[in-house]
């Protein structure tokens, strides 16, 4: 894996016990904190890319109702997943992807001593909706996407087969376990 950088979206307070619960992604904080560590180990950037939505963002509240208000605790990444504050990233974003607005591209074009990420690893909440967008314009903008099959979920099981096959057949993500991304980030 060439550069990658994980990138965790929306592992936040709001997702797992507050305004839009999805009790279903409880599964995933194993496997992310696993790799988390093992990245952190390993020199690898760990970067939450994480909703602060202003209580005036209509195109995003109207739809879902006010959730992930910057300053509040549901905007917060849950305690098992607590960012390093020495280490880790913490880029805010008030759209469904991690890219839209946000420094995220020139923080991952500056890591690796200005060599730049070239594989983003993508996991978190929600597989068809903010983890698809950062995708896609991930995409756009050349980087290698891999997916964390067991570090990514969404509302239903539908929802989350969808979306990791849009993922793979459009933005020709590869779709890994966290164990197997674990291999190949420790080589």
């Amino acid at each position: 894996m060439d550069k990658p950088a994980i990138i965790l979206v929306d592992m936040l307070n709001d997702f797992f016990t507050g305004a839009l619960e999805v009790k279903r992604a409880k599964a995933i904080i194993p496997p992310l904190q696993r790799l988390v560590t093992i990245a952190r180990k390993n020199d690898v950037p760990v970067i939450y890319s994480n909703d602060a939505h202003y209580p005036q963002d209509v195109e995003v509240t109207r739809k879902w109702g006010k959730h992930a208000i910057k300053g509040t605790l549901g905007a917060q990444v849950i305690p098992e997943l607590e960012p390093d504050k020495t280490k880790d990233y913490i880029v805010e974003k008030r759209t469904y992807s991690g890219f839209y607005e946000t420094g995220l591209d020139p923080l991952l074009r500056s890591l690796y001593k200005g060599e730049g990420v070239k594989t983003v690893v993508l996991g978190g909440l929600h597989t068809h909706m903010c983890v698809r967008h950062t995708a896609a314009d991930a995409f756009f903008r050349g980087y290698h996407i891999v997916i964390a099959k067991d570090g990514v979920e969404a509302f239903t099981q539908e929802d989350q087969e969808q979306g990791l096959k849009y993922l793979e057949y459009v933005y020709n993500a590869k779709i890994m376990l966290v164990n197997d991304i674990i291999r190949e980030i420790v080589r």
